[in-house]
């Protein structure tokens, strides 16, 4: 339940990232007709950049990917290797969100 949260929030963080590029991108597009060489050199930073902010976006996200894989693995693994104390530590932490929870 947890990783399917955690994945819908990666999920949403990237999906707005990528349509802040897209409108920026749209930015650029629309201000073309902007004439000088001081247009034409922001334009060739602005583009720079968010070539550069794809890249780093894509490496993040699959490195963000690979490490929730590997978490979810080492989890698994754990679960299955020590079923009882699993079982104790979910109760536990139950426990206590039902405690938190009476107060408020």
């Amino acid at each position: 339940m947890t990783s399917k949260s955690a994945k819908t929030a990666q999920d949403i963080l990237m999906a707005d990232f990528q349509a802040l590029v897209r409108d920026t991108e749209k930015l650029l597009e629309h201000t073309a007709n902007l004439a000088g060489d001081q247009a034409d050199e922001l334009r060739a930073q602005i583009h720079e950049r968010l070539t550069r902010a794809r890249e780093t976006l894509q490496l993040t996200q699959e490195s963000v990917r690979e490490h929730g894989q590997a978490a979810l693995s080492a989890t698994e693994d754990y679960v299955q290797s020590n079923p009882w104390q699993s079982i104790g530590i979910a109760a536990g932490v139950g426990f206590l969100i039902g405690l938190l929870a009476n107060r408020r």
